[in-house]
């Protein structure tokens, strides 16, 4: 089947009219769907409240251990009484 004759057969498929859809399926596709946003929405809540959760653990983290500090050093003695 060359490119042409592709061509002409979606044409074909395109202009005939659609087959009807069953009046039901129109309710299942909005439950389906509201389900999905219902979720997504869940979904983005539970990940910002994890983004925050571990901000803040870090902050008090960083507030208690103060990383940026050098430790003292432990193979000097300190130098006194000059």
């Amino acid at each position: 089947m060359n490119v042409s004759e592709r061509e002409a057969t979606v044409r074909r498929m395109l202009e005939r009219t659609p087959p009807p859809v069953p009046p039901e399926l129109y309710a299942d596709v909005v439950r389906r769907g509201s389900r999905m946003l219902r979720r997504r929405t869940v979904a983005l809540r539970l990940l910002w409240l994890a983004l925050v959760a571990a901000a803040l653990a870090f902050t008090v983290w960083a507030w208690v251990a103060h990383p940026w500090v050098e430790p003292p050093s432990t193979t000097t003695p300190p130098i006194s009484d000059w």
